[in-house]
């Protein structure tokens, strides 16, 4: 046997790749609904989404949409809510994202 097919090497780097992004890391977060708590931060893609996740609190999805804009969903029961409007990168602080519609705050440091 000479090696691996192609489309199985192909699948294998495809999963390492997922699971570099997907790896939780301890972060201390902050929702306007919520203040701050410790939390679990876990990247969703390469272009800056993001999940975060604590007990005892609801999880924050933000699918940033094109740089420094995203649109974020709460999970509450295992039910994903879009939250309303768009989410803007803050420029005092890149860790946060704000709703100018609503003035609503999601941090993850």
């Amino acid at each position: 046997m000479r090696g691996l097919p192609f489309g199985i090497l192909a699948v294998g780097a495809a999963l390492a790749a997922l699971t570099a992004v997907a790896d939780a890391k301890p972060a201390r977060c902050f929702t306007t609904d919520d203040g701050y708590f410790a939390c679990d931060f876990r990247a969703t893609d390469k272009a800056g989404s993001f999940r975060i996740s604590a007990p005892r609190h609801p999880s924050y999805v933000l699918e940033v949409d094109q740089p420094g804009f995203a649109f974020g969903f709460v999970i509450i029961g295992g039910r994903s809510i879009p939250l309303p409007g768009q989410y803007v990168r803050s420029r005092d602080d890149g860790a946060c994202w704000v709703n100018p519609e609503t003035s609503t705050k999601i941090c993850a440091w």
